[in-house]
């Protein structure tokens, strides 16, 4: 039985090795649900999470990325006030920080389709319509993943990173959406191993700063009409 019901929680700002760690327990309860089903051969409805949170200044690599895309050592990072991650997702260096909405989504996709790669087009096309509503027309830059602007031109700039992980078709980690995000802090790496393509904000775009609250209802509710999620 599909289960379109999807939590809604808002983490606000938190500290990355915190939402880390509630994610891994998330994601654990979704696959103990499913594990029960498949060995008592039931078929009870597995449970739905849709993440949003801000992070301190934080650096994360992918379980295949590339360290010396990291252009700080630990002094760097302690002037900079970051921290650095070696994580599980898929994807290279990214940078979380304030201002930047962070989702994820922790979804059992038996519940919606099983399809990465639409999943990923469906976190991608959200975004796009969510910086329509400004008024900024993105879309994707073949071979990659996330959302940019300019993608057919040498202008090319990105202004969301996405890396996910799943298992059994329960998903975790997900998107990095710049809204307000300090960009200088992409300075310090060579951004999801791609260096000659610049990053963007919503604040950079806009010539100033955006109501973050707003743009995640906007969000939010883009997301659940494109995966027909009952959010609750």
């Amino acid at each position: 039985m599909q289960n379109k019901k999807v939590t809604f929680i808002d983490w606000g700002l938190l500290d990355y090795q915190e939402a880390w760690d509630k994610q891994e327990e998330i994601f654990a309860k979704v696959l103990a649900e499913k594990h029960d089903n498949r060995i008592n051969n039931t078929n009870n409805p597995t449970d739905n999470f849709l993440i949003f949170t801000e992070h301190p200044h934080v650096y994360t690599l992918g379980k295949s990325g590339h360290l010396e895309y990291l252009l700080l050592d630990e002094d760097g990072l302690k002037e900079k006030e970051a921290t650095f991650y070696k994580i599980n997702r898929g994807g290279d260096i990214t940078y979380h920080g304030p201002g930047q909405i962070v989702g994820y989504p922790i979804l059992d996709l038996d519940n919606f389709f099983t399809d990465i790669h639409l999943y990923l087009r469906t976190l991608e096309e959200a975004i796009i319509l969510t910086l329509a509503d400004y008024g900024i027309q993105a879309g994707r830059y073949p071979g990659y993943t996330g959302v940019w602007l300019d993608p057919d031109n040498d202008k090319a700039r990105k202004i969301c990173a996405m890396g996910v992980r799943a298992s059994r078709w329960v998903t975790m980690h997900g998107f990095a959406f710049n809204v307000n995000a300090d960009l200088a802090y992409f300075g310090n790496i060579v951004p999801c191993g791609i260096d000659d393509k610049d990053v963007t904000s919503m604040e950079r775009e806009l010539g100033h700063k955006v109501d973050v609250e707003e743009v995640k209802i906007k969000l939010k509710n883009h997301l659940a009409e494109l995966f027909k999620m009952e959010l609750n």
